[in-house]
């Protein structure tokens, strides 16, 4: 599932290869502000700088995290087909988020009961 790395290694220099899409991590990650607290995300895209994720527990807003800004992954699991969030393709490219590091994305669902 992770590439070469230990789950638990302290301040490995994170990149695109030790996320996918799809999957929940459990992370120490450094936030614009400079504080380190712990976070847990659904990630639903990865680009080569960054990935698009939507924290759990927060708002519905969907963010753009730098593999740079996560200092340890904690845990990782992967979301079953059944379980998955799906977020309209074009809100996902790259060319969405180049200006921006946050977006507001609420969507309802029958099959969610919403």
């Amino acid at each position: 599932m992770m590439a070469q790395r230990s789950i638990l290694q302290w301040n490995a220099k994170m990149d695109k290869s030790d996320f996918q899409a799809d999957t929940r991590y459990t992370i120490t990650w450094q936030r614009p502000d400079g504080r380190i607290v712990p976070a847990t995300f659904y990630v639903h895209k990865i680009h080569d700088s960054a990935m698009i994720v939507r924290f759990s527990g927060a708002d519905a807003a969907l963010r753009k995290i730098g593999y740079v800004e996560v200092q340890k992954i904690v845990a990782a699991e992967t979301v079953p087909p059944e379980q998955r969030r799906s977020v309209p393709a074009a809100l996902l490219d790259e060319s969405t988020w180049r200006d921006r590091s946050e977006m507001a994305h609420y969507a309802s669902s029958a099959a969610r009961g919403k």
